[in-house]
């Protein structure tokens, strides 16, 4: 069964980037210490970042995530998502307007501009699509930034949520949660290494 599931690397004090994010410093100052974990070579790391990529069935991301990703310092062969290491995966942008053009073109975009609920709907219907061609069970996964995670689990959008909590304060930046409604979290696994302490939860 295909879930929805919000994959992102957070800082111990609750932020995803750091101060004064923008298309040239797309993780904000400080902000490159959160990713540490998937350039590291740790066993436990690299596993987690394969088995991440290769359930994904879609990616959804927001437009301002787009922009840095499809920007010209974004994404290449040897840093797009997972490193293209198992296949591309659909994308769906959620945006109130889209591009007039993409610099990825090698990629499938797919621009919602009807909001986060439909673009959740497309990419759990393109991940079900891809499960089915492929014979397995691909999942549609929330990769940020944070208001697009943020806003899908205060709508109860979200099946599972996967932190990658990094050992830095960043002290300020793009905060994850801004309040909401509570949600009910279970515990599934904890994996700890030198760089991340990864933590993944059922969204009740």
């Amino acid at each position: 069964m295909t879930r929805i599931i919000a994959d992102i690397s957070v800082s111990l004090d609750g932020f995803v980037t750091g101060p004064d994010p923008g298309p040239d410093n797309g993780l904000g100052t400080g902000g490159e210490a959160l990713h540490t974990w998937a350039f590291s070579e740790a066993p436990d790391d690299r596993r987690i970042l394969r088995e991440a990529t290769a359930r994904s069935g879609a990616v959804v991301l927001g437009r301002r995530l787009f922009d840095i990703v499809d920007g010209p310092n974004g994404w290449d062969d040897t840093t797009g998502y997972g490193a293209r290491e198992v296949g591309k995966p659909a994308f769906i942008v959620v945006t109130s307007s889209p591009p007039e053009s993409v610099r990825l073109t090698d990629l499938d975009w797919t621009f919602v501009t009807t909001g986060l609920p439909d673009a959740v709907t497309a990419a759990r219907e393109r991940a079900e699509a891809a499960s089915s061609d492929s014979g397995k069970d691909l999942d549609a996964i929330l990769m940020g930034g944070g208001a697009t995670v943020g806003s899908a689990l205060a709508a109860g959008l979200v099946d599972e949520l996967t932190l990658h909590l990094a050992p830095v304060v960043l002290g300020t930046g793009t905060p994850l949660f801004t309040g909401g409604a509570p949600r009910t979290l279970v515990q599934r696994s904890v994996t700890s290494t030198s760089t991340v302490t990864h933590l993944t939860y059922d969204v009740l």
